[in-house]
């Protein structure tokens, strides 16, 4: 237990990574990634966030134009339907994402300990 913690402070942070003026990453769109990877459809993942699937689709539409390179590959339907998979570059988004979010967490904790409020 840090002392900051000790005192009552919690520190909550969030990230957010733009391209230009828009959202490209944050923490909602790491984890419906997340959840795409798991589970292989972007509707299975979306009700699992209790969101719309019209919500994550729109959401993995954003990713996938805003990145370098696509980040979820829709496979097509058909008679064993359809589903969605990551792609390298999403599978590294993730890691990127969560390795940033750790570090950040760490200088967090770190430096709250010094706080005095």
């Amino acid at each position: 237990m840090t002392k900051g913690m000790r005192r009552g402070l919690n520190i909550e942070f969030r990230i957010w990574i733009y391209k230009g003026d828009v959202k490209l990453l944050g923490k909602g769109r790491v984890e419906i990634l997340e959840r795409i990877k798991r589970t292989g459809s972007i509707l299975s993942a979306s009700k699992e966030m209790k969101m719309s699937y019209r919500q994550a689709w729109q959401m993995v539409k954003e990713m996938n134009e805003r990145a370098v390179s696509p980040l979820v590959e829709k496979k097509p339907g058909g008679k064993n339907g359809g589903g969605a998979v990551l792609t390298e570059a999403g599978e590294k988004a993730i890691v990127m994402f969560r390795k940033l979010e750790k570090r950040v967490e760490v200088f967090i904790k770190k430096n709250s300990e010094r706080m005095e409020l």
